[in-house]
Order: structure tokens, then sequence, then C-alpha cells
């Protein structure tokens, strides 16, 4: 007997802007985090007008901002306090999707490298090599790793709204392949980010794992003769 469909609402906006923008403002100010202060506003400069991914249920025009802000959230709630860190969250897509260089961006060292080893180079999703090179080079350094780690987890979270089953396949086997093993360095290596590395694992592939789930489902169904 078949399951009569949910009449449920999806919405692909879980967190308003504004009051995410707020919170890491008031963060910034009570702990002195200069650069993640002047990122907020930079960030927010430079992704204005862009949106996210639209989802075929809701229609929606996301922010882009949102995406940064909500990495920036989760990494503060998790303990994640240091200022290098919580501004390159928040400047990781500017590079690459703003058409800024990150050797002009107006911040330290530590967070223009960061940003640079986030930053895809063009043509990198079609070359093995140069998608093997790139997360090579995320996982030699402890921010990179973090954000990148932070990134994967928010994307993926979400992603069953906007992304066809062929891309989230490419998603979760990326994922397996080059994620995976720098959440495990976080681990070993970067000690700091102990804690917070057990959390992104336990929320990333919590939901890799029932994503993968739910198309093997959908494949065993179709491939059915009685489709049921």
């Amino acid at each position: 007997m078949d399951t009569e469909a949910p009449t449920w609402i999806l919405t692909d906006k879980i967190f308003s802007e504004d009051h995410m923008f707020t919170r890491i403002l008031g963060y910034a100010i009570e702990e002195n985090l200069t650069e993640t202060y002047q990122a907020l506003y930079y960030a927010r400069e430079k992704h204005s007008g862009q949106t996210r991914k639209k989802s075929p249920f809701t229609q929606e025009h996301i922010p882009y901002i949102i995406h940064p802000l909500m990495m920036a959230c989760h990494a503060h709630a998790m303990g994640i306090k240091d200022d290098r860190v919580l501004a390159t969250i928040l400047l990781h897509d500017v590079c690459e999707d703003c058409n800024v260089k990150p050797e002009d961006l107006p911040f330290s060292d530590a967070v223009k490298t960061a940003v640079m080893l986030l930053t895809k180079p063009v043509g990198c999703a079609k070359s093995k090599d140069k998608v093997r090179l790139y997360y090579k080079g995320i996982a030699s350094n402890s921010i990179a790793s973090i954000v990148k780690a932070l990134d994967r987890c928010n994307n993926v979270s979400l992603m069953a709204l906007a992304f066809s089953t062929e891309k989230m396949i490419e998603y979760v086997e990326e994922t397996q392949e080059y994620v995976y093993p720098i959440l495990e360095k976080l681990k070993y290596e970067y000690s700091e980010y102990n804690d917070a590395s057990f959390l992104i694992k336990y929320q990333l592939r919590s939901t890799m794992e029932t994503i993968k789930a739910f198309i093997l489902k959908a494949n065993n169904k179709q491939q059915s003769p009685s489709g049921s």
C-alpha cells in the first residue's frame, strides 16, 4: 500500500540573516574580534545581490550571505572563537564568487592565506588532479581545514532541497574521498579543533548516511517491477 504524501512545508531559510548578522556582530564587539567585525560588513557588501541555488520545492531567493553567517554562528556555538577563523568563514567565498583576489583582501596574512587555499582554481571541477591538489592545500592549513569542514557540513545539511540526485551523489562521493580525511587530520593533528571535529563529523556523516539511504531506496523502488 502506498503511503500518502505528507503535506509538509519546506523552507530553505531556516534562520534569519539579520538575526545571525547581529549575533556575530555582538560577539565580535564583546570579544574584541576585530577581523570578524570587519569581515561581517565586507562579506555582506561583496555578496550583496547574490543568492543561493534556488530550491524547486520553495522557489525562495535566499541571500547568499546566509551561508557564511550560518557557518560563523555554527562555529562560535561550538566554541570556536578564533578571530582569524571566524573572519575566514565569512570571507571564504568572496574571492571565488565576487571577483576579488586573495592578496587584495584587507585582512591579515593568515586570513588571506586561508581564503586563498579555499578558493577553487578555474577549471578545478573538471580535473581530478586539480581537485586533489586543492584539498591537499586545504589540509596543510588548520584554519582552511576547519572552515572547509564547516562549509561542507552546511552545504550537505540542506543540499537535498536544491541539488539533483546526480549532484548529491557526486557531492557525497567527493565528501567521503576528500573531506573525511580532513576531519581526521583535524582530530589528530590540529588538536584545538578536536571537539569541533567530532560535532561536525556527527552532523555531516549522519546527514550523508540518511541521504544515501533515501537515494538507494528511491533507486530500488524504480527498479522494482511492481513499483512498490
